[in-house]
C-alpha cells in the first residue's frame, strides 16, 4: 500500500534543537506518519537511527515503547536527552555511527530519517559538521547503503523498518537492497516537497548530475517499508 501525504501537519510536540542539529522537517513528519500507521504499542523495542532531535523516538515513546535513539553528533545527542527530559519521556540515547552502538541488541521497530541529501565529492569521504546530518556522498546514499545491510540483522521476526529518503537517491536500488536481505518491501508514504534550502543551494550541480530536470523545483520523498518474514 502507497499513502500519498495530505494530512495536516503532524505535532510533534515542542522541540528544542541546539545549532547544527537537524530540526523536523517534511521527511520527519511522513516518516512520523508511517510511524503511526504501525500501532506502536507498551512493551516493544523501538531504534530511532539518525536521531537529530528525537522527534521520531519520543513519538514511540509516547506509545510506552522502551526506545533507544542513536546519532553521530554529539550535539544531536545532547537535543534528544534534552527533549526526552522536557517531555518527560524514558529514552536512551547512544552516540555513535548508525547501528554500530546496539549491535548485539533485537527490536521489533527500527525507525531511520538518515542523511541523504547528494553532495559533491569535495576530497572528502564523510562530511563533517553541520553537514553530517544531510550530506551523503555523490549518489545520496552513503548511510542508506549501510542501514540496508545493518538492519536486517538487528529486526527480531516480523520486525519491521521504516525508512525516509528523497526519490533522488534511488528507491528501487533501497527496495532492491532490503528485498537481497530478505526483507519484504514496500513503499509506503510518497510526498512532493519544495527544495528546502541545501537542495536550492546545490541546484547547479544537481541538474549537472542529472539528478534533477531543469524546470523541477520539487523531490519526492517516500517512506520505504520492510518486514522480517
Amino acid at each position: 500500500m502507497t499513502t500519498t501525504a495530505a494530512a495536516p501537519p503532524l505535532d510533534l510536540g515542542r522541540l528544542w534543537t541546539l545549532p547544527g542539529v537537524y530540526a523536523p522537517q517534511a521527511d520527519t513528519r511522513l516518516l512520523a506518519r508511517a510511524v503511526e500507521d504501525e500501532g506502536v504499542t507498551a512493551g516493544m523495542d523501538v531504534l530511532d537511527v539518525c536521531t537529530g532531535s528525537g522527534a521520531l523516538a519520543l513519538l514511540a515513546a509516547r506509545s510506552g515503547a522502551r526506545v533507544c535513539a542513536v546519532d553521530i553528533s554529539r550535539r544531536a545527542v545532547l537535543t534528544a536527552r534534552m527533549n526526552a527530559a522536557r517531555a518527560g519521556h524514558r529514552l536512551r540515547v547512544l552516540r555513535g555511527d548508525l547501528t554500530g552502538p546496539v549491535a548485539a541488541h533485537r527490536f521489533d521497530l527500527i525507525v531511520s530519517n538518515p542523511p541523504y541529501v547528494p553532495a559533491p565529492a569535495g576530497g572528502r569521504t564523510r562530511p563533517h559538521g553541520p553537514e553530517v546530518a544531510w550530506d551523503a556522498g555523490t549518489g545520496g546514499r552513503l548511510a542508506l547503503d549501510r542501514i540496508c545491510d545493518r538492519a536486517p540483522g538487528l529486526l527480531r521476526p516480523r520486525g519491521r523498518l521504516l525508512l525516509v529518503h528523497s526519490g533522488l537517491c534511488g528507491v528501487t536500488e533501497t527496495l532492491d537492497r532490503l528485498t537481497a536481505s530478505g526483507l519484504r518491501c514496500e513503499v509506503r508514504r510518497r510526498a512532493l516537497v519544495p527544495f528546502g534550502p541545501v537542495m536550492t543551494g546545490r541546484l547547479p550541480w544537481l541538474r549537472a548530475q542529472g539528478l534533477v530536470g531543469p524546470h523541477d523545483d520539487t523531490e519526492e520523498l517516500v517512506v520505504i517499508r520492510a518486514e522480517r518474514t
